[in-house]
């Protein structure tokens, strides 16, 4: 579903710092992980914006702060042009309306006690609706069967369903409300290949029919170039880029986005040497120590000494590619690093449904 130009969501220097504390009795803070460390983007209605980046850079932190799963220590979530980031808990509550959040561990995500009906009835018992239990029974088999679960099914408990299947209650959970943001933290890396072109096909249709926006977070950029509309590149809890994202895969800015996109293989073995993969030397600074100014330079390439002493600025201009970053790739750099074409997961067009290169190879079908 395309966006039609006017923002849902607007983040402006959002910072969620994890205290790091000493002592058991009587215990005092002696730093703090910066997880989220200032980080701004818009979210326009009806799109999807995929976030990206290494584990630990802070994106299921930004999402968790987006539906007040955690609360801010600074910075501005206005959605709809309200601020979310200072409500309270019952305020929060009655936000969770219109924001709701699929997660990544299908499994852990539910309750094993309870039936799956009860699972995805939680939403209107917590909200006071459909209080007769005939009515929200018929409601909650009714979302089974748009999410592509049995009906006849309501009475099982987690256990008795496939990851895939277990996915499609949560997301069913997540839309029983009909709200106008989704936000899905990686919600099928624990699936198996195949089973994650159907899930992903599933929000991508819920979201044409229900007129969704979307935030993806996610690690595999391959399923990212295909779900989004636009991609967010995080890096040690700041983001470095943000580009529409056909103009993020042919011609990344920052070298962070292209030594990603350089690393995800390509299937064509004499194109994939021909490829240039520049390896970032050094590990992941702690977030609890980030470099100072661009907290890229102690890893990048093209770093100078102007990096280690100015933090490059990321200033956010309509929908064009932005990027935090005083020396960005040149167009022919990023020719050179990504050679061949990204593959992984195809569609017919950029915004066709996905199939998954590979087969399955779990034993379970069912999905």
């Amino acid at each position: 579903m395309s966006a039609n130009g006017e923002n849902l969501v607007e983040v402006r220097d959002l910072t969620k710092h994890f205290p790091i504390t000493q002592g058991i009795v009587f215990q005092r803070q002696i730093g703090a992980v910066k997880a989220v460390d200032g980080v701004s983007f818009d979210v326009k209605r009806g799109e999807t914006l995929g976030i990206v980046g290494e584990t630990g850079c802070g994106k299921s932190t930004t999402a968790r702060l987006l539906v007040r799963l955690l609360d801010p220590t600074s910075g501005t979530i206005l959605f709809e042009g309200e601020d979310i980031a200072t409500r309270n808990k019952d305020e929060v509550k009655a936000l969770h309306r219109e924001v709701q959040m699929v997660f990544q561990d299908p499994y852990s995500s539910l309750n094993p006690r309870k039936t799956v009906g009860s699972i995805i009835a939680e939403p209107f018992a917590i909200h006071g609706l459909l209080k007769g239990s005939g009515e929200r029974r018929k409601r909650v088999q009714e979302l089974m069967d748009r999410v592509g679960l049995n009906p006849e099914h309501y009475n099982r408990y987690p256990h008795e369903f496939s990851g895939g299947q277990r996915q499609r209650i949560g997301v069913a959970r997540a839309i029983a409300l009909e709200p106008k943001l989704l936000v899905a933290d990686e919600p099928v890396s624990a699936l198996d290949v195949s089973i994650q072109a159907q899930v992903l096909n599933l929000l991508r249709g819920l979201q044409r029919e229900m007129g969704l926006t979307l935030v993806f977070i996610a690690h595999d950029l391959s399923v990212v170039r295909h779900m989004c509309d636009r991609v967010a590149v995080m890096y040690l809890g700041k983001i470095v880029e943000i580009a529409p994202s056909d103009t993020l895969y042919s011609y990344p800015r920052h070298p962070y986005t292209g030594a990603l996109l350089a690393a995800v293989p390509v299937p064509n073995p004499s194109g994939q040497r021909r490829r240039q993969r520049p390896l970032l030397t050094g590990d992941v600074p702690s977030p609890a120590n980030p470099p100072q100014a661009c907290r890229f330079h102690t890893r990048c390439p093209k770093a100078q000494e102007l990096c280690s002493q100015e933090e490059p600025l990321l200033e956010l201009k309509g929908t064009r590619s932005i990027t935090a970053c005083h020396f960005p790739l040149t167009e022919s750099e990023a020719r050179e690093r990504l050679g061949p074409a990204l593959a992984g997961v195809s569609s017919n067009n950029s915004r066709g449904e996905i199939v998954a290169d590979q087969p399955s190879s779990s034993s379970s079908s069912s999905t």
